[in-house]
Protein backbone atom coordinates (compact mmCIF):
# COMPACT_ATOMS: atom_id res chain seq x y z
CA UNK A 1 0.00 0.00 0.00
CA UNK A 2 1.62 3.40 -1.12
CA UNK A 3 1.92 5.49 2.03
CA UNK A 4 0.37 9.15 1.71
CA UNK A 5 -0.35 11.73 4.30
CA UNK A 6 -4.04 10.72 4.36
CA UNK A 7 -3.29 7.14 4.91
CA UNK A 8 -3.60 6.20 8.67
CA UNK A 9 -1.49 2.79 10.74
CA UNK A 10 -5.09 1.65 10.91
CA UNK A 11 -5.57 2.04 7.21
CA UNK A 12 -2.32 -0.11 6.84
CA UNK A 13 -3.65 -2.76 9.62
CA UNK A 14 -6.63 -3.11 7.80
CA UNK A 15 -5.03 -3.50 4.58
CA UNK A 16 -2.48 -5.88 5.73
CA UNK A 17 -5.84 -7.67 7.55
CA UNK A 18 -7.62 -8.25 4.12
CA UNK A 19 -5.16 -9.66 2.50
CA UNK A 20 -5.33 -12.40 4.76
CA UNK A 21 -8.47 -13.87 4.14
CA UNK A 22 -9.18 -16.61 2.09
CA UNK A 23 -12.07 -17.46 0.83
CA UNK A 24 -13.48 -19.06 3.55
CA UNK A 25 -12.26 -17.00 5.74
CA UNK A 26 -14.24 -13.82 3.74
CA UNK A 27 -17.67 -16.08 3.91
CA UNK A 28 -16.54 -15.93 8.14
CA UNK A 29 -16.21 -12.29 8.19
CA UNK A 30 -19.37 -11.51 6.76
CA UNK A 31 -21.13 -13.53 9.41
CA UNK A 32 -19.97 -11.28 12.24
CA UNK A 33 -22.22 -9.34 14.52
CA UNK A 34 -22.49 -8.44 18.09
CA UNK A 35 -24.43 -10.48 20.64
CA UNK A 36 -27.86 -9.75 22.01
CA UNK A 37 -26.22 -8.52 25.02
CA UNK A 38 -23.47 -7.02 23.49
CA UNK A 39 -26.06 -4.92 20.82
CA UNK A 40 -28.89 -3.87 23.49
CA UNK A 41 -26.12 -1.84 25.08
CA UNK A 42 -24.83 -0.43 22.10
CA UNK A 43 -28.63 0.63 20.94
CA UNK A 44 -29.02 2.10 24.64
CA UNK A 45 -25.70 4.13 24.61
CA UNK A 46 -26.93 5.25 20.55
CA UNK A 47 -30.26 6.50 22.33
CA UNK A 48 -28.71 8.33 24.76
CA UNK A 49 -26.30 9.52 22.67
CA UNK A 50 -28.56 11.55 20.20
CA UNK A 51 -30.51 12.83 23.56
CA UNK A 52 -27.12 14.16 24.37
CA UNK A 53 -27.26 12.13 28.26
CA UNK A 54 -23.69 9.89 28.01
CA UNK A 55 -21.65 10.52 30.40
CA UNK A 56 -17.88 10.64 30.06
CA UNK A 57 -17.14 7.05 30.52
CA UNK A 58 -20.13 6.34 28.04
CA UNK A 59 -19.23 8.64 25.71
CA UNK A 60 -15.77 6.56 25.84
CA UNK A 61 -17.61 3.43 25.79
CA UNK A 62 -19.60 4.30 22.77
CA UNK A 63 -16.58 6.10 20.82
CA UNK A 64 -14.81 2.41 21.28
CA UNK A 65 -17.92 0.70 19.81
CA UNK A 66 -18.56 3.20 16.89
CA UNK A 67 -14.42 2.95 16.11
CA UNK A 68 -14.74 -1.06 16.20
CA UNK A 69 -18.21 -1.28 13.69
CA UNK A 70 -16.46 0.99 11.60
CA UNK A 71 -13.55 -1.34 11.80
CA UNK A 72 -15.21 -4.25 11.21
CA UNK A 73 -17.73 -2.53 8.39
CA UNK A 74 -14.38 -2.08 6.44
CA UNK A 75 -12.90 -5.48 6.73
CA UNK A 76 -16.03 -7.20 5.56
CA UNK A 77 -16.28 -4.85 2.82
CA UNK A 78 -12.61 -6.24 1.67
CA UNK A 79 -14.05 -9.77 2.31
CA UNK A 80 -16.53 -8.78 -0.03
CA UNK A 81 -14.09 -7.68 -2.55
CA UNK A 82 -12.25 -10.70 -2.18
CA UNK A 83 -15.01 -12.86 -3.01
CA UNK A 84 -16.24 -11.09 -5.83
CA UNK A 85 -13.06 -11.56 -7.58
CA UNK A 86 -12.32 -15.17 -6.56
CA UNK A 87 -16.20 -15.72 -8.67
CA UNK A 88 -15.06 -14.16 -11.35
CA UNK A 89 -17.02 -10.49 -10.31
Amino acid sequence: MKMTHNTTSLDQLVDSLGKCLTPESARRVLTLKADLKTQTRVDYLAKRSSKGLLTPEERAEYGDCVKFSSFVAILKSKARLLLAESNGG
